[in-house]
């Protein structure tokens, strides 16, 4: 009887402390993206939380990206399940790009403001430099799935794969062409899934 008292306990001290968490990360993106950087007093949300001032900024990153708090990478979710189940790499492009697009759409503020603030707040500099390895690590497992298909051009090779994904996952893509441009969603997702194959595939699979 005790065990099963102290596992329920356990149980339910980690669903509270998951509640308080996101409520500290749902108050400060929506400071971040209605005050701005500077204005954020990020020390105060984080003796708030009893945590980090980075693990904060992670936190809201992770959160936008995925849409939820749910503790399932992006990687793991549904729609890059399918991607990966379509057998044609135009196909699998275009349903990247498409969710790319709406992540971006989601965490634009918040990367903006990391990646700027990292010049006036040091802490901000590892959560930038960890985003963008995550990045290259995401990219490095897609490059080798779409080099798995046979349908990309002859000769090119992970590494190039790669690069080329990650370069379209900058947010300064997304910030120039929709924030700054004002191009509409779908069209920046169009744009996205016709340059990454017309960079990646051969030209019989790109017609």
């Amino acid at each position: 009887m005790t065990k099963v008292k102290r596992s329920y306990d356990a149980s339910r001290r980690r669903e509270q402390a998951r509640a308080r968490r996101l409520d500290v990360v749902l108050a400060a993106r929506d400071l971040f993206e209605r005050d701005g950087f500077r204005p954020t007093t990020i020390a105060a949300i984080a003796a708030r939380a009893e945590v980090s001032a980075e693990s904060i900024y992670k936190a809201v990153f992770d959160l936008v990206i995925a849409g939820d708090d749910e503790p399932v990478p992006v990687a793991g979710r549904p729609a890059m399940q399918a991607v990966r189940d379509e057998p044609d790499v135009r196909r699998k492009i275009a349903m990247f790009a498409g969710g790319l697009a709406q992540r971006q759409a989601r965490s634009a503020k918040v990367q903006i403001l990391i990646r700027d603030g990292r010049h006036v707040d040091g802490s901000l500099a590892p959560v930038w430099a960890k985003l963008n390895d995550e990045g290259l690590a995401g990219m490095t497992m897609l490059g080798r799935h779409l080099l798995e298909t046979g349908q990309l051009r002859d000769g090119i090779r992970l590494d190039e794969v790669r690069d080329v994904l990650w370069n379209y996952l900058a947010i300064d893509i997304y910030e120039r062409l929709v924030l700054t441009q004002g191009w509409p969603l779908e069209r920046y997702s169009q744009w996205l899934a016709h340059a990454i194959t017309s960079a990646l595939c051969m030209q019989s699979v790109c017609k």
